[in-house]
């Protein structure tokens, strides 16, 4: 029973060692997201910057297989080539050695009148922990809460490795005697690494309990220098599946690279203990002697640095050889910035809630472009009707109300890894958005459905009502691009000149309608006409209107007193009437009223002068149409 009762507790020293590494690591990559972000956005197409951005986000997270998590799904997001991934993948293995050099203050051992007391485990690993708890539990600021995950996890790391290693020194005659069986067979220490690190998954728990046996009962080179390359081979089979799981093409490829790499370094590392051995670099002292957690740290390292410097020069090769094994597959053109925008939204960038949110973001961007074709081919129907453009209409509003759900679903799943209140916003403006393009998209559908009743009841507009309409259209797609670049650029610049021009687009509508209204009730057009001229005035209005929310939503992202203030930021943006909105305004009112009067209108309709500016605070007071829903 004590065995059973030993291996109960030598469990729970590892389960506090992971659940502490993970604390840690999430504290790390929450306070580090954006950072990561930016660097990532520098990578060249040099190895070696590559290299060193993996190896620095690896040393930051303490994590490879997390590290190359994201890697992978920056890949498929179109964020990074496959051939830029290489060498962050080469980096990140060498990163990850960070961890076992922090274990090695286990090693620590000085009295109490030593500066170095202070950084013995058994006194850090409390001191960490009582600093975690007091950020988390009486500091307010989200900057000391993170701070308290990192401290906290940091502490039950240690908590866990000193538990391992109590329990370790009551069995320390077995575990040397499994370890000397190693010595005298390096396939099964080689296979045992691979085998436990699968089952665990994770390079650094392994490697740390290796370390906590080395604290306690010590280890020799001879015993663990092949389990430590089995270790190495074990996390990037775990790594490969974790990243495979729906991945595209290009995506398996970077997780075969590692698995490629790993390999070779495998090789390299057997190559040059027996190199070592033949030639007395590795003599009987150093094969034999007696290895303490510092030592395996350093043995760690070294099997992870001098393959990864060795096969730098070789990554082309490497890529070649993924590409062997991972075959592409047929492209489809069609649509196809949209289906890479939806293969964008990866689920292992939910470890870097920034780099998700810019991912889902492009998938709006995708839908911005959509809707605006949508809304060009029904306006195209009206002028020059093609019966097959409805078809493309249907596909295409098909595709957006599939954007709309997957990343909408994808935005929502996201949640439980937003921390901070930035992230928070910016998902609150992804979801808001989306949905107003979606919206925009149904709108541009509506139009062509009216066209296409006209036209089976054999009825059409007059040339006027056509010339009119056309007016109303141009201001749509000039408010349809503003607010596309604005969201593109993310300029709140861009954006407070959409909100001018809509209030000049209600102008328009309430124009026209009054005019068709005159010409229905003189018997100068056909009613039925009428109802539909009407609804798609109706449907112009409310995409004006969507256009004006998204781009509130952008101006949101540079003044955080709008978010959650947008209907309030409107109505004082309207009654503020500054110099610049008025400009603007009276620059898009001309030019559109200007455009209408042009038009040769239906004899006895009354003309209609253009509202003078000084008018406008007083105009914005009555109730309009579609606005009851911003």
């Amino acid at each position: 029973m004590e065995i059973f009762y030993n291996v109960i507790a030598f469990l729970g020293g590892l389960s506090m060692f992971l659940y502490g590494m993970r604390v840690m690591g999430d504290g790390l990559k929450s306070s580090s997201g954006g950072a990561m972000k930016s660097a990532l956005a520098k990578v060249t197409n040099k190895p070696v910057m590559g290299f060193l951005l993996g190896m620095l986000v690896a040393c930051i997270i303490q994590s490879s297989t997390a590290t190359i998590v994201i890697t992978v799904g920056l890949v498929g997001a179109g964020f990074l080539t496959f051939h830029q991934s290489v060498g962050i993948v080469l980096g990140a293995n060498v990163g990850t050695a960070i961890t076992a050099q922090i274990i090695r203050l286990m090693d620590v051992s000085s009295g109490m009148d030593s500066p170095l007391y202070f950084f013995k485990a058994d006194n850090l690993a409390p001191l960490a922990l009582v600093i975690g708890i007091v950020c988390i539990m009486f500091l307010k600021s989200g900057a000391y809460k993170t701070i308290g995950s990192v401290a906290c996890g940091f502490g039950i790391l240690f908590m866990g490795l000193i538990y391992m290693s109590n329990v370790v020194s009551g069995f320390g005659e077995s575990l040397s005697h499994l370890l000397t069986a190693f010595s005298n067979n390096y396939a099964l220490g080689f296979l045992s690494g691979v085998l436990v690190t699968g089952i665990v998954q994770s390079s650094s728990a392994v490697v740390g309990i290796i370390q906590s046996i080395a604290s306690s009962v010590g280890v020799t080179f001879s015993a663990v220098f092949a389990v430590i390359i089995g270790v190495n081979i074990g996390d990037c089979l775990t790594t490969y599946l974790v990243s495979r799981i729906g991945a595209k093409p290009v995506q398996r490829r970077t997780a075969v690279v590692h698995i490629v790499y790993n390999v070779f370094a495998a090789i390299i590392c057997f190559l040059l203990v027996f190199i070592g051995r033949k030639t007395g670099i590795i003599n009987d002292a150093l094969w034999s002697g007696t290895l303490n957690s510092g030592g395996v740290a350093n043995i760690h390292g070294c099997f992870r640095l001098i393959p990864a410097v060795l096969l730098l020069p070789f990554t082309g090769f490497m890529e070649r050889i993924s590409i062997a094994i991972v075959k592409d597959e047929p492209i489809n053109d069609e649509d196809k910035h949209a289906i890479e925008a939806l293969d964008a939204l990866d689920e292992r960038l939910f470890s870097s809630p920034a780099i998700a949110l810019d991912q889902a973001e492009r998938v709006v961007v995708e839908m911005s472009d959509i809707a605006a074709h949508n809304f060009d081919a029904a306006v195209q129907q009206l002028y020059n009707f093609d019966p097959k453009r409805n078809g493309r209409i249907e596909t295409r509003e098909n595709l957006l109300d599939s954007m709309t759900d997957a990343t909408n679903k994808y935005v929502v799943s996201l949640s439980p890894y937003v921390t901070r209140e930035v992230d928070n916003q910016h998902q609150n403006r992804v979801l808001k958005s989306l949905i107003c393009y979606e919206r925009i998209g149904d709108l541009a559908v509506n139009i062509n459905e009216e066209i296409n009743l006209l036209r089976g009841e054999n009825k059409v507009f007059s040339d006027t009502a056509l010339a009119e309409l056309r007016v109303a259209f141009d201001s749509i797609y000039e408010i349809m691009d503003v607010t596309a670049r604005a969201y593109k650029s993310k300029s709140s610049a861009l954006a407070a000149k959409v909100e001018p021009l809509e209030e000049v687009i209600d102008d328009l509508v309430e124009e026209l309608n009054a005019r068709h209204v005159y010409r229905m009730v003189n018997n100068l057009c056909d009613p039925i006409n009428g109802i539909r001229y009407q609804s798609i005035l109706t449907n112009v209005e409310h995409i004006s209107d969507k256009c004006s929310d998204v781009a509130i939503y952008i101006m949101e992202s540079e003044d955080d007193s709008i978010f959650g203030q947008e209907h309030s930021f409107v109505h004082e943006l309207h009654h503020s009437a500054t110099e610049e909105y008025l400009q603007n305004y009276n620059d898009d009112h001309s030019k559109y009223f200007k455009a209408l009067t042009a038009i040769p209108e239906t004899k006895e309709i009354p003309k209609k002068e253009p509202e003078e500016a000084a008018e406008v605070s007083g105009r914005k007071e009555k109730p309009k149409i579609g606005r009851k829903n911003k």
